[in-house]
Protein backbone atom coordinates (compact mmCIF):
# COMPACT_ATOMS: atom_id res chain seq x y z
CA UNK A 1 0.00 0.00 0.00
CA UNK A 2 1.33 3.37 -0.87
CA UNK A 3 1.81 6.06 1.35
CA UNK A 4 1.50 9.67 1.79
CA UNK A 5 2.43 12.43 3.74
CA UNK A 6 -1.18 14.46 2.63
CA UNK A 7 -4.23 12.47 1.00
CA UNK A 8 -6.68 15.36 -0.87
CA UNK A 9 -10.37 14.19 -1.90
CA UNK A 10 -11.65 16.54 -4.84
CA UNK A 11 -9.98 18.47 -7.06
CA UNK A 12 -11.90 21.95 -7.04
CA UNK A 13 -10.30 24.78 -6.24
CA UNK A 14 -10.26 24.03 -2.39
CA UNK A 15 -8.35 20.62 -3.10
CA UNK A 16 -6.34 22.17 -5.72
CA UNK A 17 -5.30 25.19 -3.33
CA UNK A 18 -4.39 22.73 -0.85
CA UNK A 19 -2.33 21.05 -2.78
CA UNK A 20 -0.05 23.29 -4.02
CA UNK A 21 0.50 24.45 -0.57
CA UNK A 22 1.39 21.36 0.68
CA UNK A 23 4.24 20.88 -2.16
CA UNK A 24 5.60 24.53 -0.42
CA UNK A 25 6.20 22.16 2.67
CA UNK A 26 7.99 19.34 0.41
CA UNK A 27 5.03 17.24 1.45
CA UNK A 28 4.11 14.06 -0.72
CA UNK A 29 0.58 14.11 -1.86
CA UNK A 30 -2.08 12.67 -3.94
CA UNK A 31 -4.95 14.35 -5.40
CA UNK A 32 -7.95 12.38 -5.96
CA UNK A 33 -10.45 14.00 -8.37
CA UNK A 34 -13.76 11.78 -9.61
CA UNK A 35 -14.91 13.70 -12.83
CA UNK A 36 -12.37 16.78 -13.93
CA UNK A 37 -9.90 18.58 -12.45
CA UNK A 38 -11.12 21.93 -11.26
CA UNK A 39 -14.97 21.10 -10.23
CA UNK A 40 -17.89 23.32 -10.73
CA UNK A 41 -15.79 26.41 -10.56
CA UNK A 42 -14.46 25.90 -13.67
CA UNK A 43 -17.57 23.74 -15.13
CA UNK A 44 -20.18 24.54 -13.86
CA UNK A 45 -20.02 28.03 -11.71
CA UNK A 46 -17.91 30.52 -11.52
CA UNK A 47 -16.03 30.60 -14.78
CA UNK A 48 -18.72 29.67 -16.53
CA UNK A 49 -21.32 32.38 -15.18
CA UNK A 50 -18.80 34.44 -14.60
CA UNK A 51 -17.92 34.81 -18.89
CA UNK A 52 -21.69 34.77 -19.80
CA UNK A 53 -21.87 37.94 -17.35
CA UNK A 54 -19.45 39.86 -19.04
CA UNK A 55 -20.51 38.77 -22.70
CA UNK A 56 -24.34 39.93 -21.34
CA UNK A 57 -23.05 43.28 -20.32
CA UNK A 58 -21.14 43.85 -23.46
CA UNK A 59 -24.57 42.97 -25.36
CA UNK A 60 -26.15 45.47 -23.02
CA UNK A 61 -24.02 48.39 -23.74
CA UNK A 62 -23.95 47.22 -28.00
CA UNK A 63 -28.61 47.55 -27.60
CA UNK A 64 -28.30 50.60 -25.96
CA UNK A 65 -26.68 52.12 -29.35
CA UNK A 66 -28.35 49.59 -31.46
CA UNK A 67 -31.69 48.72 -30.24
CA UNK A 68 -32.11 45.70 -32.69
CA UNK A 69 -28.50 44.03 -32.13
CA UNK A 70 -28.98 40.49 -32.16
CA UNK A 71 -26.90 38.65 -30.19
CA UNK A 72 -26.38 34.74 -31.56
CA UNK A 73 -26.24 32.14 -29.04
CA UNK A 74 -23.53 30.12 -30.38
CA UNK A 75 -21.48 32.69 -29.93
CA UNK A 76 -21.68 33.08 -26.70
CA UNK A 77 -21.64 29.41 -26.11
CA UNK A 78 -18.23 29.01 -27.73
CA UNK A 79 -16.69 31.57 -25.87
CA UNK A 80 -17.68 29.94 -22.94
CA UNK A 81 -15.56 26.91 -24.07
CA UNK A 82 -13.16 28.71 -25.19
CA UNK A 83 -12.73 30.25 -21.57
CA UNK A 84 -13.37 26.59 -19.82
CA UNK A 85 -10.88 24.92 -22.11
CA UNK A 86 -8.49 27.31 -21.13
CA UNK A 87 -8.57 27.21 -17.62
CA UNK A 88 -8.43 23.42 -17.88
CA UNK A 89 -5.78 23.24 -19.59
CA UNK A 90 -3.59 25.42 -17.72
CA UNK A 91 -4.63 23.67 -14.86
CA UNK A 92 -4.22 19.73 -16.34
CA UNK A 93 -0.94 20.65 -17.89
CA UNK A 94 0.23 22.13 -14.17
CA UNK A 95 -0.58 18.87 -12.78
CA UNK A 96 1.19 16.53 -15.47
CA UNK A 97 4.25 18.36 -15.08
CA UNK A 98 4.07 18.34 -11.51
CA UNK A 99 4.09 14.28 -11.71
CA UNK A 100 7.06 14.66 -13.41
CA UNK A 101 9.61 16.48 -11.76
CA UNK A 102 12.32 14.52 -10.25
CA UNK A 103 11.29 14.43 -6.52
CA UNK A 104 8.00 12.74 -7.41
CA UNK A 105 6.06 14.87 -4.56
CA UNK A 106 3.07 15.14 -6.35
CA UNK A 107 0.67 12.23 -7.58
CA UNK A 108 -2.98 12.38 -9.21
CA UNK A 109 -5.62 10.07 -9.11
CA UNK A 110 -8.78 10.24 -10.93
CA UNK A 111 -11.92 8.32 -9.55
CA UNK A 112 -14.00 7.96 -6.62
CA UNK A 113 -12.25 8.13 -3.23
CA UNK A 114 -14.23 5.87 -0.31
CA UNK A 115 -12.54 6.46 3.48
CA UNK A 116 -11.93 3.14 5.17
CA UNK A 117 -10.68 4.74 8.23
CA UNK A 118 -8.81 7.48 9.65
CA UNK A 119 -5.55 7.08 7.58
CA UNK A 120 -7.05 4.21 4.34
CA UNK A 121 -8.55 5.92 1.65
CA UNK A 122 -9.98 3.09 -1.55
CA UNK A 123 -10.04 4.99 -4.55
CA UNK A 124 -12.34 2.78 -7.67
CA UNK A 125 -11.53 4.04 -10.81
CA UNK A 126 -13.44 4.28 -14.58
CA UNK A 127 -12.70 1.07 -15.09
CA UNK A 128 -13.85 -0.94 -12.05
CA UNK A 129 -9.97 -1.31 -10.44
CA UNK A 130 -9.79 -0.43 -6.86
CA UNK A 131 -6.71 0.77 -5.18
CA UNK A 132 -6.13 1.65 -1.74
CA UNK A 133 -3.56 4.19 -0.10
CA UNK A 134 -3.07 5.27 3.46
CA UNK A 135 -2.02 9.11 4.37
CA UNK A 136 -0.71 10.43 7.73
CA UNK A 137 -2.92 13.58 6.79
CA UNK A 138 -6.24 13.75 4.50
CA UNK A 139 -8.03 16.79 3.67
CA UNK A 140 -11.66 16.57 2.52
CA UNK A 141 -12.78 19.23 -0.29
CA UNK A 142 -15.57 17.57 -2.54
CA UNK A 143 -17.22 20.81 -2.77
CA UNK A 144 -21.30 21.29 -3.17
CA UNK A 145 -24.39 20.74 -5.71
CA UNK A 146 -27.66 22.37 -6.39
CA UNK A 147 -30.41 21.79 -4.09
CA UNK A 148 -33.49 20.20 -5.43
CA UNK A 149 -36.60 20.69 -4.17
CA UNK A 150 -38.73 17.61 -3.42
CA UNK A 151 -41.96 18.36 -5.20
CA UNK A 152 -40.01 19.89 -8.88
CA UNK A 153 -38.90 17.54 -10.77
CA UNK A 154 -35.29 18.82 -12.11
CA UNK A 155 -34.40 17.08 -15.59
CA UNK A 156 -31.34 19.86 -16.14
CA UNK A 157 -32.90 20.40 -19.46
CA UNK A 158 -35.72 22.16 -18.91
CA UNK A 159 -36.53 22.77 -15.22
CA UNK A 160 -32.84 23.43 -14.62
CA UNK A 161 -30.42 24.28 -11.31
CA UNK A 162 -27.36 26.28 -12.45
CA UNK A 163 -25.33 22.57 -13.43
CA UNK A 164 -27.87 22.56 -16.44
CA UNK A 165 -27.78 26.27 -17.64
CA UNK A 166 -24.76 24.97 -20.14
CA UNK A 167 -27.71 22.16 -21.67
CA UNK A 168 -28.95 25.11 -23.66
CA UNK A 169 -28.81 25.60 -27.19
CA UNK A 170 -30.69 28.76 -27.45
CA UNK A 171 -31.62 31.64 -25.70
CA UNK A 172 -35.47 30.53 -24.49
CA UNK A 173 -38.15 33.17 -24.98
CA UNK A 174 -39.05 32.78 -21.67
CA UNK A 175 -37.31 31.60 -18.53
CA UNK A 176 -38.60 31.75 -14.39
CA UNK A 177 -36.01 31.96 -11.64
CA UNK A 178 -36.81 30.58 -8.52
CA UNK A 179 -35.07 31.87 -5.68
CA UNK A 180 -33.82 35.70 -5.44
CA UNK A 181 -30.61 35.19 -4.18
CA UNK A 182 -27.03 36.10 -5.46
CA UNK A 183 -26.58 33.12 -8.13
CA UNK A 184 -30.73 33.84 -8.96
CA UNK A 185 -30.33 37.16 -9.66
CA UNK A 186 -27.16 36.82 -11.25
CA UNK A 187 -28.90 34.63 -13.60
CA UNK A 188 -31.64 36.77 -14.39
CA UNK A 189 -29.33 39.78 -14.80
CA UNK A 190 -27.66 37.69 -17.67
CA UNK A 191 -30.28 36.32 -19.74
CA UNK A 192 -32.40 39.58 -19.36
CA UNK A 193 -29.61 41.45 -20.22
CA UNK A 194 -28.73 39.79 -23.76
CA UNK A 195 -32.62 40.76 -24.38
CA UNK A 196 -33.74 37.88 -25.81
CA UNK A 197 -35.26 35.79 -22.72
CA UNK A 198 -38.40 37.28 -20.80
CA UNK A 199 -37.22 36.45 -17.43
CA UNK A 200 -39.29 35.83 -14.25
CA UNK A 201 -38.07 36.02 -10.71
CA UNK A 202 -39.93 34.45 -8.09
CA UNK A 203 -39.27 36.43 -4.53
CA UNK A 204 -40.85 34.90 -1.93
CA UNK A 205 -39.72 38.09 0.25
CA UNK A 206 -40.96 41.44 0.15
CA UNK A 207 -37.75 42.25 -1.74
CA UNK A 208 -35.01 40.28 -3.60
CA UNK A 209 -31.28 39.73 -1.67
CA UNK A 210 -33.00 39.89 1.43
CA UNK A 211 -29.42 39.26 3.02
CA UNK A 212 -28.60 43.21 1.46
CA UNK A 213 -29.62 46.67 2.45
CA UNK A 214 -32.53 47.12 0.90
CA UNK A 215 -31.17 50.22 -0.97
CA UNK A 216 -28.72 47.68 -2.75
CA UNK A 217 -31.62 45.45 -3.83
CA UNK A 218 -33.76 48.34 -4.97
CA UNK A 219 -31.12 49.45 -7.73
CA UNK A 220 -30.88 45.96 -8.62
CA UNK A 221 -34.17 45.57 -8.60
CA UNK A 222 -34.89 48.73 -10.64
CA UNK A 223 -32.21 47.34 -13.05
CA UNK A 224 -33.64 44.08 -13.72
CA UNK A 225 -36.63 45.65 -14.54
CA UNK A 226 -35.35 47.97 -17.29
CA UNK A 227 -34.11 45.20 -18.48
CA UNK A 228 -37.76 44.01 -19.36
CA UNK A 229 -37.61 41.28 -16.10
CA UNK A 230 -40.14 40.87 -14.09
CA UNK A 231 -40.43 40.19 -10.05
CA UNK A 232 -42.69 38.52 -8.66
CA UNK A 233 -42.76 40.06 -5.33
CA UNK A 234 -43.94 38.37 -2.29
CA UNK A 235 -44.78 35.12 -4.34
CA UNK A 236 -45.04 31.66 -3.01
CA UNK A 237 -44.49 28.77 -5.74
CA UNK A 238 -47.56 26.27 -5.04
CA UNK A 239 -46.25 23.95 -7.94
CA UNK A 240 -43.62 24.02 -11.07
CA UNK A 241 -44.31 20.99 -13.60
CA UNK A 242 -43.70 20.54 -17.17
CA UNK A 243 -46.44 20.23 -19.51
CA UNK A 244 -46.04 19.93 -23.27
CA UNK A 245 -42.58 20.95 -23.33
CA UNK A 246 -42.48 24.12 -21.34
CA UNK A 247 -42.91 25.46 -17.62
CA UNK A 248 -46.03 25.35 -15.99
CA UNK A 249 -45.80 27.29 -12.92
CA UNK A 250 -48.43 28.52 -10.03
CA UNK A 251 -47.88 31.28 -7.80
CA UNK A 252 -49.73 32.26 -4.59
CA UNK A 253 -49.69 35.81 -3.40
CA UNK A 254 -49.67 37.14 -0.05
CA UNK A 255 -52.79 38.97 -0.61
CA UNK A 256 -54.26 35.37 -1.46
CA UNK A 257 -54.96 35.74 -4.75
CA UNK A 258 -53.41 33.10 -7.20
CA UNK A 259 -51.60 32.81 -10.97
CA UNK A 260 -50.33 30.57 -13.04
CA UNK A 261 -48.12 30.98 -15.98
CA UNK A 262 -45.97 29.19 -18.76
CA UNK A 263 -42.60 29.54 -20.08
CA UNK A 264 -39.90 28.16 -21.89
CA UNK A 265 -37.48 26.97 -19.24
CA UNK A 266 -37.04 27.64 -15.37
CA UNK A 267 -33.81 27.35 -13.38
CA UNK A 268 -33.84 26.51 -9.65
CA UNK A 269 -31.79 28.22 -6.92
CA UNK A 270 -31.85 27.72 -3.62
CA UNK A 271 -28.74 27.12 -2.51
CA UNK A 272 -26.49 24.76 -2.40
CA UNK A 273 -25.72 21.29 -0.67
CA UNK A 274 -22.15 19.67 0.62
CA UNK A 275 -21.12 16.47 -1.33
CA UNK A 276 -20.84 14.52 2.02
CA UNK A 277 -23.03 11.08 0.33
CA UNK A 278 -20.54 7.93 -0.08
CA UNK A 279 -17.55 9.39 1.21
CA UNK A 280 -17.79 7.09 3.82
CA UNK A 281 -17.35 9.54 6.93
CA UNK A 282 -19.10 7.34 9.07
CA UNK A 283 -15.95 4.97 8.96
CA UNK A 284 -13.62 7.19 10.49
CA UNK A 285 -16.40 8.42 12.68
CA UNK A 286 -16.04 12.12 11.13
CA UNK A 287 -18.44 14.47 12.85
CA UNK A 288 -21.50 16.23 10.73
CA UNK A 289 -22.99 19.97 11.26
CA UNK A 290 -26.34 20.87 11.94
CA UNK A 291 -26.75 22.26 8.24
CA UNK A 292 -25.37 18.66 7.07
CA UNK A 293 -21.81 20.01 6.20
CA UNK A 294 -18.62 18.29 8.08
CA UNK A 295 -18.65 20.23 11.27
CA UNK A 296 -14.74 21.48 12.13
CA UNK A 297 -12.81 23.91 14.54
CA UNK A 298 -10.89 26.47 12.04
CA UNK A 299 -10.78 23.55 9.08
CA UNK A 300 -10.22 20.86 11.40
CA UNK A 301 -12.32 18.29 11.77
CA UNK A 302 -13.25 16.17 15.04
CA UNK A 303 -10.40 13.82 13.85
CA UNK A 304 -7.15 15.65 14.84
CA UNK A 305 -5.58 14.31 11.71
CA UNK A 306 -8.44 15.16 9.00
CA UNK A 307 -9.10 18.46 7.94
CA UNK A 308 -11.77 19.92 5.69
CA UNK A 309 -12.03 23.39 3.20
CA UNK A 310 -14.76 24.74 0.67
CA UNK A 311 -18.15 23.88 0.48
CA UNK A 312 -18.44 20.78 1.93
CA UNK A 313 -18.28 22.72 4.97
CA UNK A 314 -21.18 24.76 4.38
CA UNK A 315 -19.72 27.91 5.97
CA UNK A 316 -19.41 29.98 3.06
CA UNK A 317 -19.75 28.87 -0.71
CA UNK A 318 -16.97 31.41 -2.52
CA UNK A 319 -14.08 29.90 -4.58
CA UNK A 320 -11.53 32.63 -2.58
CA UNK A 321 -12.82 31.11 0.72
CA UNK A 322 -12.36 27.44 0.01
CA UNK A 323 -8.85 27.95 -1.48
CA UNK A 324 -7.73 30.01 1.27
CA UNK A 325 -9.05 27.40 4.09
CA UNK A 326 -7.48 24.70 2.43
CA UNK A 327 -3.93 26.55 2.21
CA UNK A 328 -4.66 28.00 6.06
CA UNK A 329 -5.42 23.89 6.60
CA UNK A 330 -2.06 22.54 5.29
CA UNK A 331 -0.73 25.55 7.29
CA UNK A 332 -2.16 23.84 10.19
CA UNK A 333 -0.47 20.74 9.68
CA UNK A 334 2.86 21.57 8.53
CA UNK A 335 3.92 25.15 9.18
CA UNK A 336 4.27 27.40 12.29
CA UNK A 337 0.90 28.58 14.50
CA UNK A 338 -1.13 30.53 12.88
CA UNK A 339 -4.40 32.50 13.92
CA UNK A 340 -7.91 31.30 13.20
CA UNK A 341 -9.40 32.21 10.12
CA UNK A 342 -11.94 35.32 10.41
CA UNK A 343 -15.10 35.01 8.28
CA UNK A 344 -15.95 38.33 9.28
CA UNK A 345 -14.46 40.61 6.66
CA UNK A 346 -14.77 38.66 3.27
CA UNK A 347 -14.91 40.83 0.59
CA UNK A 348 -17.82 39.87 -2.04
CA UNK A 349 -18.86 40.23 -5.70
CA UNK A 350 -22.52 39.96 -6.53
CA UNK A 351 -22.12 40.18 -10.47
CA UNK A 352 -25.69 41.44 -11.63
CA UNK A 353 -26.21 44.91 -13.39
CA UNK A 354 -25.01 47.12 -11.52
CA UNK A 355 -22.46 45.33 -10.34
CA UNK A 356 -22.05 44.52 -6.71
CA UNK A 357 -19.14 44.87 -4.38
CA UNK A 358 -19.57 43.96 0.09
CA UNK A 359 -17.15 43.66 2.79
CA UNK A 360 -17.69 43.88 6.53
CA UNK A 361 -21.12 44.30 8.27
CA UNK A 362 -24.72 45.95 6.48
CA UNK A 363 -26.43 48.21 7.41
CA UNK A 364 -29.64 46.02 8.57
CA UNK A 365 -27.64 42.86 10.29
CA UNK A 366 -26.05 46.69 12.45
CA UNK A 367 -29.36 47.62 13.56
CA UNK A 368 -30.67 43.89 14.10
CA UNK A 369 -27.93 43.36 16.07
CA UNK A 370 -28.39 47.34 18.31
CA UNK A 371 -24.81 48.44 17.01
CA UNK A 372 -24.97 52.50 16.95
CA UNK A 373 -23.44 53.13 13.91
CA UNK A 374 -22.65 56.13 11.44
CA UNK A 375 -23.75 56.26 7.62
CA UNK A 376 -22.09 58.42 4.41
CA UNK A 377 -23.32 57.77 1.02
CA UNK A 378 -22.28 58.82 -2.02
CA UNK A 379 -23.81 58.73 -5.52
CA UNK A 380 -22.23 57.51 -8.64
CA UNK A 381 -23.32 60.65 -10.57
CA UNK A 382 -20.85 62.58 -8.33
CA UNK A 383 -17.74 60.37 -10.12
CA UNK A 384 -15.80 61.78 -12.67
CA UNK A 385 -15.39 57.82 -13.80
CA UNK A 386 -18.73 57.19 -13.91
CA UNK A 387 -19.68 60.01 -15.96
CA UNK A 388 -17.27 59.23 -18.31
CA UNK A 389 -17.84 55.60 -18.60
CA UNK A 390 -21.63 56.52 -18.94
CA UNK A 391 -22.31 54.74 -15.68
CA UNK A 392 -24.11 56.34 -13.30
CA UNK A 393 -26.17 54.04 -11.54
CA UNK A 394 -25.05 53.08 -8.13
CA UNK A 395 -23.57 54.51 -5.07
CA UNK A 396 -20.86 54.19 -2.19
CA UNK A 397 -21.75 53.45 1.23
CA UNK A 398 -19.36 53.29 4.25
CA UNK A 399 -20.34 52.50 7.55
CA UNK A 400 -18.57 53.44 10.53
CA UNK A 401 -18.70 53.26 14.51
CA UNK A 402 -20.55 56.21 16.25
CA UNK A 403 -17.74 57.50 17.86
CA UNK A 404 -14.53 59.62 17.02
CA UNK A 405 -12.42 56.72 16.39
CA UNK A 406 -14.80 55.85 13.14
CA UNK A 407 -13.88 52.49 12.73
CA UNK A 408 -14.71 50.89 9.54
CA UNK A 409 -17.62 48.37 10.02
CA UNK A 410 -18.52 47.60 6.65
CA UNK A 411 -19.10 49.21 3.10
CA UNK A 412 -21.35 48.57 0.17
CA UNK A 413 -20.82 49.75 -3.60
CA UNK A 414 -22.85 49.03 -6.24
CA UNK A 415 -22.42 50.13 -10.01
CA UNK A 416 -19.48 50.45 -12.72
CA UNK A 417 -16.30 48.63 -11.16
CA UNK A 418 -17.12 48.31 -7.60
CA UNK A 419 -14.98 45.19 -7.29
CA UNK A 420 -12.18 47.23 -8.06
CA UNK A 421 -13.11 49.89 -4.90
CA UNK A 422 -13.44 47.35 -1.96
CA UNK A 423 -10.42 45.72 -1.24
CA UNK A 424 -8.27 48.84 0.22
CA UNK A 425 -11.33 49.42 3.07
CA UNK A 426 -11.76 45.48 3.59
CA UNK A 427 -8.04 46.01 4.16
CA UNK A 428 -8.51 48.96 6.66
CA UNK A 429 -10.90 46.36 8.48
CA UNK A 430 -9.15 44.11 8.55
CA UNK A 431 -5.97 45.62 10.20
CA UNK A 432 -8.20 47.26 12.72
CA UNK A 433 -6.87 50.97 11.28
CA UNK A 434 -8.79 54.43 11.03
CA UNK A 435 -9.38 55.57 8.11
CA UNK A 436 -7.21 59.18 7.94
CA UNK A 437 -4.80 57.39 6.11
CA UNK A 438 -6.78 56.23 3.20
CA UNK A 439 -8.67 59.51 3.15
CA UNK A 440 -5.61 61.40 2.54
CA UNK A 441 -3.84 59.36 -0.37
CA UNK A 442 -3.65 60.67 -3.76
CA UNK A 443 -5.79 58.12 -5.48
CA UNK A 444 -5.46 57.60 -9.08
CA UNK A 445 -7.94 60.15 -11.33
CA UNK A 446 -10.07 59.62 -12.57
CA UNK A 447 -11.20 56.48 -11.13
CA UNK A 448 -14.20 54.79 -9.22
CA UNK A 449 -12.31 54.27 -6.03
CA UNK A 450 -12.04 57.84 -5.88
CA UNK A 451 -15.87 57.62 -4.48
CA UNK A 452 -14.27 55.75 -1.41
CA UNK A 453 -11.83 58.72 -0.76
CA UNK A 454 -14.46 61.07 -0.87
CA UNK A 455 -16.82 59.30 1.42
CA UNK A 456 -13.94 59.33 3.67
CA UNK A 457 -13.57 63.01 3.61
CA UNK A 458 -17.68 63.00 4.64
CA UNK A 459 -16.33 61.21 7.31
CA UNK A 460 -13.81 64.03 8.32
CA UNK A 461 -16.09 66.92 7.46
CA UNK A 462 -13.40 68.14 4.77
CA UNK A 463 -15.40 66.60 1.57
CA UNK A 464 -15.31 68.70 -1.62
CA UNK A 465 -19.07 68.21 -2.24
CA UNK A 466 -20.94 69.30 0.78
CA UNK A 467 -23.56 66.90 1.88
CA UNK A 468 -25.62 69.78 2.71
CA UNK A 469 -25.62 71.46 -0.46
CA UNK A 470 -26.37 68.10 -2.57
CA UNK A 471 -28.85 66.49 -0.29
CA UNK A 472 -30.45 64.22 -2.98
CA UNK A 473 -26.73 62.84 -4.28
CA UNK A 474 -24.75 62.52 -0.56
CA UNK A 475 -26.41 61.47 2.88
CA UNK A 476 -24.67 61.36 5.68
CA UNK A 477 -27.09 60.23 8.71
CA UNK A 478 -26.76 58.33 12.51
CA UNK A 479 -28.17 55.51 13.42
CA UNK A 480 -28.81 54.34 17.51
CA UNK A 481 -31.69 52.32 19.30
CA UNK A 482 -33.31 51.76 15.63
CA UNK A 483 -33.59 55.43 14.73
CA UNK A 484 -31.47 56.88 12.04
CA UNK A 485 -30.90 60.72 12.02
CA UNK A 486 -29.78 63.02 9.27
CA UNK A 487 -26.84 65.08 10.19
CA UNK A 488 -25.32 67.80 8.54
CA UNK A 489 -21.55 67.64 9.28
CA UNK A 490 -20.29 63.98 11.11
CA UNK A 491 -17.86 65.43 12.99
Amino acid sequence: MEHFDLVIIGGGPSGYAGAMRALDFGKKVLLIEKKRVGGAGVYKGVLTSKTLWEQALKVASIREVIPDFEPKFETFSKIVDEAVFERKTQMTVHLQLLQKQKNKLFYYEKGTAYIRDKHTIQITKEDGSVKTVSADNLLIATGSSPRKPANIVVDENIIVTSDGIRNFDAFPESMVVLGAGVIGCEFATIFSAFGKTKVYLIDKADRILPFEDEDVAKVVTDSLEQQGAHVHHGASLKRMEVKNGKVEYELEFKDGHSEILTVDKALVSIGREPNVKGLGLENAGIKLADRGGIWNDDTQTNLSNIYVAGDVTTEVALVNVGEREARHAVVRMYGPIVKPLNYKNISTIMFLNPEVAAVGMSEQELVAKGIPHKVVKLDYTTNARAIAMRKTKGFFKIIVTNDNAMRILGMRVVGEHASSAIQGVAYLIYTNQGIRELADMMHPHPSIIEGVQECLRMLLNKSIYKPYIFTDRLKCYVCENGVCTPVKTLV
